[in-house]
């Protein structure tokens, strides 16, 4: 990724503010924030042993509005309080040149987690769902490329439903998640 975000560094919000100024959603995020739990220690240890590791900064582009930032986005913040990377908020909107040059599958799709040094090159990313989540979107884009086919919509309502099927009920998705972020940062 040849992508430089130093520029966007301090432009974006705090966490903590970011929640704070939802006006979609806040006690939805708040819930699956309150409901993280480390399932293993040792997870909890390796993002707790990054702490030393002064040259790393994130970057999320989110909205307070998409179904997925209020079900990943407390997830991937708790596993960062461990780390102590600065962290901001990109809120999608009001970064839109950053949002293009992290497009899935040609589409803006967020959340996406970006990792970076503090020079701004990006070391890797995130997002926007977990894999087996992403993969029923994927599959749906590949067998319905064209957006204006009459039953476009009906399929991606489908397909929707799907990848909240996948989610499943409760916080497991949380520990998916927290597999694959240690999965990207042991890889920088």
């Amino acid at each position: 990724m040849a992508v430089n975000v130093a520029h966007k560094y301090g432009t974006g919000v705090k966490p903590q503010d970011f929640i704070q100024g939802m006006t979609k959603n806040q006690e939805a995020f708040n819930d699956w924030f309150e409901k993280f739990a480390w399932a293993s220690e040792e997870d909890r240890e390796f993002f707790a042993s990054l702490r030393h590791r002064d040259d790393l900064r994130c970057l999320i582009i989110a909205a307070d509005w998409c179904g997925d930032v209020v079900r990943n986005v407390p997830v991937v913040l708790r596993a960062l309080e461990e780390t102590e990377i600065p962290t901001e908020i990109m809120v999608m909107e009001d970064h839109l040149d950053l949002m293009d040059e992290f497009l899935t599958m040609g589409g803006r799709a967020i959340p996406v987690v970006i990792f970076a040094d503090t020079g701004g090159h990006v070391l890797a990313k995130w997002g926007p769902r977990p894999q087996h989540v992403q993969a029923v979107m994927t599959a749906f884009k590949q067998q319905n490329p064209d957006r204006n086919a009459p039953d476009y919509e009906e399929k991606i309502k489908v397909a929707r439903a799907e990848m909240l099927a996948q989610y499943g009920e409760g916080t497991g998705y949380q520990q998916v998640i927290v597999k694959e972020l240690r999965d990207v940062l042991s890889a920088i």
